[in-house]
């Protein structure tokens, strides 16, 4: 088989075209990977729209960050993968490297892991950038551990829900900000669920804290959710964000002689630099998952490649309580 089907994304904002195109052959250090499942990401649409000048990606392209699937071929140097290993990764859809909503890529095996044997290919494509975008925050920069208080700006969200569950796996005491609604779902990954509508920082830091400030915030929101980490955070703590853009005012975070990290997790496919590290958090996930520990939370709709544009259009919307997740076969 020499040809595949994927969409193709033509020019910024236009909808996608399934074609019949080139199957890719896996060079040195490449996996052919038959891809089984596309998760649908906010940045995705960003990208398709043309608002994503920090995710640059020539078109026209294929679409498409994070997957999971089988590996159909192995390219010289990545022989620690075998043909029928079933694999995840953030793999593509950025910087020019093909994307995840075709029937197969070619992927750098440096960024691959082993797929969560008690999780389906649905659920393992909806992990890759979150999963990594919330270790690099909790772990890599600010060194979670037990016995800290954390608390995750937008804990029921993409990023946040599963930055509670990391946290929690560390020994972590969690405490996620969200809207009320989403309480119950707080709880049931071990968090303490707090509504931004009801309750203003100053207050739930006194309740939690007793006025001390939370040792790590994650914000996963941005724009205010950032000024009011810095105002979360306790003297000497620690301030991780993964949208730390705009214009913030750094008093807040400076007289307590706290300290802050940005999350970039693009880097890797746009640089080329630190592929294998993302290789390592989703080899993480992996172990998580399979410890019970970690558990993605999926939208139940389904999608196929014909139909991802309607995925695009409910992201856009906004009120998705579930990652999108596109079956390929």
């Amino acid at each position: 088989m020499s040809t595949m089907k994927g969409l193709l994304l033509e020019s910024p904002g236009d909808v996608f075209r399934l074609a019949e195109i080139p199957r890719p052959v896996p060079a040195k250090g490449e996996i052919l990977v038959r891809i089984k499942a596309s998760g649908v990401n906010p940045l995705d649409t960003k990208i398709r729209s043309g608002n994503a000048a920090h995710a640059r990606h020539p078109l026209p392209a294929i679409l498409g960050i994070d997957m999971a699937g089988v590996v159909e071929g192995v390219g010289p140097g990545a022989e620690h993968f075998r043909r029928g290993d079933e694999v995840y990764a953030m793999t593509g859809g950025v910087g020019g490297v093909q994307g995840s909503l075709a029937q197969f890529a070619s992927v750098d095996a440096r960024l691959l892991a082993r797929k969560p044997a008690n999780l389906s290919m649905r659920q393992a494509a909806a992990l890759p950038l979150v999963f990594i975008t919330a270790w690099e925050g909790l772990v890599d920069r600010a060194g979670v551990h037990a016995g800290q208080k954390l608390l995750v700006l937008g804990g029921a969200g993409g990023v946040g829900h599963v930055a509670v569950q990391i946290a929690k796996s560390f020994g972590a005491d969690v405490y996620a900000v969200d809207g009320a609604r989403k309480a119950d779902y707080i709880r049931s990954i071990g968090a303490t669920p707090i509504d931004y509508a009801s309750e203003a920082v100053e207050d739930y830091v006194a309740r939690y804290t007793d006025g001390k400030g939370f040792d790590v915030v994650y914000d996963t929101i941005g724009g205010p959710g950032l000024d009011t980490a810095f105002k979360a955070v306790k003297r000497f703590g620690h301030v991780v964000s993964c949208l730390g853009w705009g214009t913030h005012a750094l008093a807040p975070l400076s007289f307590k002689a706290a300290t802050y990290s940005g999350v970039f997790t693009l880097i890797p496919l746009l640089t080329g630099e630190g592929r294998e590290h993302h290789g390592e958090i989703l080899a993480e996930a992996t172990k998580l998952a399979e410890a019970g520990k970690l558990t993605p939370r999926l939208d139940g709709r389904t999608f196929k490649l014909d139909t991802v544009m309607d995925a695009h259009e409910l992201i856009q919307r906004g009120g998705l309580e579930g990652k999108l997740i596109v079956d390929i076969d």
